[in-house]
């Protein structure tokens, strides 16, 4: 069994540099992001680690395209497949796994507070269920999404940001690249994460994660 990923805690509160060791515990948590009917809500997040590329991501360079300040996101709209959904933060728990949005709201989404905004310079991550111990969530139909399709972000500051899809990919947990997905960019960028392929009935999750990526247009 791995060791846990490490925490956050010797970086500064806020950084536009991911620490992938860290955030590739999103991964880990995506374990909740399919409940099934053997799965209890308030399952706790799995403790084998996903292979990772790198210990940490580079930082971002000057921003560069279009792009944002920084703004809380509000909701996430994707009309193609019917979603609606308010978000709250995510954040690095004390076991050092990036907690996931609450199970019993099956319509809610989750980003991760200390990285990018959506609509800011770098790489912002938004999570949600595929389904729970007790229905189909969030991201249930996320796999059909293709490239060219558009979604919005509703922030605070009142402003809707608008991304195209860059491609939609699944990974296998074990070998899940890390650096890839997570690694800051000096654009404007999102990627959307769930669970996807096989329910492995004996260790309560999904055996791959499915990955929107996109950018600001």
């Amino acid at each position: 069994m791995a060791a846990r990923p490490p925490s956050l805690a010797d970086n500064p509160p806020r950084t536009k540099a991911l620490v992938v060791g860290a955030v590739a515990a999103l991964v880990l948590a995506m374990g909740l992001f399919g409940g099934n009917d053997d799965a209890p809500s308030d399952a706790s997040p799995p403790t084998r680690a996903p292979h990772t590329e790198a210990a940490a991501a580079p930082p971002a360079a000057r921003a560069a395209g279009k792009h944002l300040p920084r703004a809380r996101p509000v909701r996430l709209l994707i009309p193609k497949i019917s979603v609606d959904a308010p978000f709250t933060d995510l954040a690095i728990g004390p076991t050092g796994q990036l907690q996931p949005p609450p199970a019993a709201d099956t319509n809610l989404v989750g980003w991760f507070a200390k990285g990018a905004s959506p609509g800011e310079a770098g790489t912002s991550i938004i999570a949600g269920h595929v389904d729970t111990a007790t229905s189909a969530a969030v991201f249930a139909d996320l796999g059909e999404l293709e490239k060219g399709d558009t979604f919005q972000v509703r922030r605070a500051d009142r402003r809707t940001a608008s991304f195209v899809v860059d491609s939609v990919e699944t990974f296998e947990k074990d070998h899940f690249p890390s650096r890839r997905v997570y690694a800051d960019t000096p654009q404007a960028q999102v990627r959307l994460i769930t669970c996807a392929g096989d329910y492995d009935h004996t260790v309560r999750d999904y055996t791959d994660n499915l990955v929107v990526f996109a950018h600001l247009v």
